[in-house]
């Protein structure tokens, strides 16, 4: 069971770098009770939100590459979380940044599949 909500949190960062809204789509739950929380951001509430903003962060961001370290990973019957720091290259408005975040996500298994229900990353300082 690890190795499946490791490979759905693999399939959350490949859609992020390939900045693929659709990809992104069959890695979330489309529930209400699904929250996002990007650094330096309000809580997002619900897919319609989440997808918003992921859209918005697509449109703005030329390029991205995100590598991560892999802390813990938790898993029960029906939740898993995983946590991690997430180490992002990205290039915006012509700029080359580089920047680690601190994050958690967390996986429902509904109908025998691992969909992410929370996404919190927090900017870790240098």
């Amino acid at each position: 069971m690890t190795s499946e909500v490791l490979a759905a949190n693999e399939a959350f960062y490949r859609a992020f770098e390939k900045k693929d809204i659709e990809a992104m789509s069959t890695v979330w739950s489309q529930g209400t009770g699904s929250f996002c929380i990007h650094p330096g951001s309000n809580v997002l509430r619900g897919w319609k939100e989440i997808r918003n903003s992921w859209a918005q962060i697509f449109k703005n961001t030329a390029y991205i590459e995100i590598n991560t370290e892999i802390i813990t990973t938790e898993v029960t019957d029906n939740i898993a979380y995983v946590v991690l720091i997430e180490n992002i290259f990205q290039v915006v408005g012509g700029r080359r940044l580089e920047a680690q975040s601190m994050a958690t996500n967390v996986f429902h298994l509904l109908g025998g599949k691992w969909y992410l229900v929370h996404h919190h990353g927090s900017p870790l300082m240098r």
